[in-house]
């Protein structure tokens, strides 16, 4: 199978790619990624040799070089990672979210149409249905995104879904919660916590810290991918979580226990606008229908990611001039 990954320099398209090299021989990749300040060549470095592995540095707008690469590469099935994803960026400028979460999307679900692509997944977000009191969202959950960047991934998988339902274009969509792992861009709450507690810096939290997500390590979600590739039903959208609710302030006495840091360093700053209260989906569908589920503990995953961190600062901290939104520290 020959799989065109948009988006593959960012975190989870760059695990992903390396996960399925590793997973299937007769795999090949074409990574298309524009670099823009969270997409890294250096994420993927390790497979850069690969034989199977091809990097082309252009934007999923760009219908004339996608074109190229699907008549070039013979490609078989597109998988969208290529996204703005940064909520507080969302809020204080919505174009390139425009641009790139929808706009590109377009571009993407018109030539897959065109060129007959076997199968088109889209990677989504449980952010799309907004913020939830104690339930938990299945795939059929009306869609209520709260922020821009959530509303143009809820508008990017209607789209999707419009094509599948009118020119019967093969799809899936996954709306994962918060994934967390090696080759985070540190402008996310884990890896800022971690980073700046390597150097002994503020740990900053949002507002008094209430807000809960569900934690899911990045290679369990490659698995659920993977299962999604192989054997997802057509037409089908899969939610992907554990069950690792914590709230902001347990994540960051969490790391603040495993790093050995003083309490002491967690500082609250001011709230992000609008922020959504906590996000919770159901996972059964992709349990009962391909079998999957997490299997890396929480514990087991954060020490992972700190012992990542830890390990490879010569990968963050060239990277640090960009996690900072005019002067204020990002994170969530």
């Amino acid at each position: 199978m020959k799989i065109l990954v948009t988006g593959g320099c960012g975190f989870i398209g760059s695990n992903f790619i390396r996960y399925i090299l590793q997973k299937r021989e007769t795999i090949e990749i074409v990574n298309l990624d524009l670099l823009t300040y969270a997409g890294n060549i250096n994420n993927v470095i390790d497979v850069a040799n690969d034989p199977r592995y091809t990097f082309v540095r252009g934007d999923i707008s760009d219908k004339m070089l996608v074109n190229k690469i699907l008549k070039a590469h013979k490609v078989d099935a597109i998988i969208n990672f290529a996204a703005e994803s940064h909520v507080d960026r969302s809020i204080l400028d919505v174009t390139e979210f425009y641009h790139t979460n929808i706009g590109g999307v377009l571009n993407l679900l018109e030539i897959a149409v065109k060129q007959g692509i076997n199968k088109f997944i889209q990677i989504s977000t449980d952010e799309v249905y907004g913020s939830l009191d104690d339930e938990f969202a299945d795939e059929k959950f009306v869609l209520n995104p709260s922020s821009p960047y959530a509303a143009s991934k809820a508008s990017a998988d209607q789209f999707v879904m419009a094509y599948h339902h009118t020119f019967g274009l093969p799809i899936n969509i996954m709306r994962s919660s918060n994934n967390y792992g090696p080759y985070q861009f540190p402008e996310k709450l884990m890896p800022i916590l971690i980073t700046n507690g390597i150097q002994n810096l503020p740990l900053p939290i949002y507002g008094k810290g209430r807000n809960v997500r569900n934690w899911l390590y990045v290679i369990d979600f490659c698995e659920a991918l993977f299962n999604v590739l192989e054997k997802g039903n057509n037409g089908e959208i899969y939610n992907v979580a554990p069950y690792n609710e914590f709230n902001n302030n347990e994540i960051a006495h969490f790391i603040c226990r495993e790093m050995e840091l003083s309490e002491d360093l967690i500082q609250y700053v001011p709230d992000r606008l609008g922020h959504d209260l906590r996000y919770g989906v159901n996972a059964d569908k992709i349990s009962s229908q391909l079998g999957w589920k997490p299997k890396v503990g929480f514990a087991a995953g954060l020490k992972k990611t700190i012992r990542w961190y830890q390990g490879n600062e010569s990968w963050w901290r060239p990277l640090l001039k960009n996690a900072t939104l005019d002067n204020r520290i990002l994170s969530d």
